[in-house]
């Protein structure tokens, strides 16, 4: 279990670092320029994912309330970016030192409407990733929709080809 989890972590990073610098490339007026989709732009759908990583960090860190301050990346793209990959670096270091035998364990929470959840904490992980590649797949299409070539390829069996040696 440990060894797949960190592999999705090692994958989430070089994804959203794949897809990070090709937006970073173009002018900043396209990660703002309205789309339709679950968020309304590129650098929303971005803040979303930093957001909700944010919020399963600070609740597995026992950080309560868990809630994630999106203020100061409001407008800044690069700014998000950086955040957020380095918070997907946190998650790589994390599950590096956590024993084999935390994964099985309940983990229980609150989400943001007050509900409390048990679940096994490796569920809660596999949670994160699987939520991340949802919606890069998103900022895909919204690439697409903005006619931007060269989008780079992100699914795991890429990654897992030999890409992230």
């Amino acid at each position: 279990m440990k060894t797949l989890l960190q592999q999705y972590a090692a994958y989430h990073f070089w994804a959203n670092q794949q897809l990070s610098i090709r937006i970073l490339e173009l002018d900043d007026s396209f990660a703002h320029k309205p789309l339709p989709s679950s968020f309304p732009s590129l650098h929303k759908t971005l803040l979303h994912m930093w957001s909700a990583e944010t919020i399963w960090w600070k609740r597995l860190q026992k950080d309560l309330p868990a809630r994630a301050d999106t203020a100061p990346f409001e407008t800044d793209t690069p700014a998000l970016v950086k955040d957020l990959l380095e918070l997907n670096e946190q998650w790589i270091d994390w599950l590096k030192d956590l024993p084999e035998t935390a994964f099985e364990q309940q983990f229980s929470y609150t989400n943001l409407k007050g509900i409390a959840f048990e679940q096994p904490l490796y569920q809660v992980i596999h949670h994160l990733f699987n939520h991340g590649t949802y919606h890069r797949g998103q900022l895909v299409t919204m690439l697409r929709a903005l006619e931007i070539d060269n989008i780079p390829q992100t699914d795991f069996v890429h990654w897992a080809r030999g890409t992230n040696k």
